[in-house]
């Protein structure tokens, strides 16, 4: 399948994280928002901040549907996760440690600064 510029960049913009939750906020917003707060988190953390922020959203075709977003988000590249015992444990992939390396400029390659 071949993708014209303006489809490519439709289907791989970057993601977008909501600042504030929303009840009136499209599924996938309040999942990635839920995902944000936790910082990680399996499907199961996911839902239950949810249903902190929003009482009684839970639902098995809620659940599915979680699932369903945060593993395409996974397959796209625009979270992070792993499987921890049997359970993919998912994350946004922020840095949230400074580098602590350095560099010393006289090792570079010429050129390069």
């Amino acid at each position: 399948m071949k993708l014209t510029d303006e489809e490519f960049r439709e289907e791989y913009k970057p993601l977008y994280i909501p600042a504030h939750y929303q009840e009136a906020d499209t599924q996938e917003n309040k999942v990635v928002y839920a995902l944000a707060q936790l910082g990680e988190g399996t499907v199961t953390d996911v839902l239950d901040k949810l249903e902190e922020l929003e009482p009684n959203i839970h639902s098995e075709q809620f659940t599915a549907l979680a699932k369903q977003v945060l593993a395409r988000l996974h397959d796209k590249g625009l979270i992070k996760g792993e499987d921890r015992q049997g359970q993919m444990c998912y994350n946004l992939g922020k840095i949230t440690e400074a580098n602590k390396g350095a560099v010393n400029p006289d090792l570079l390659a010429p050129g390069l600064d």
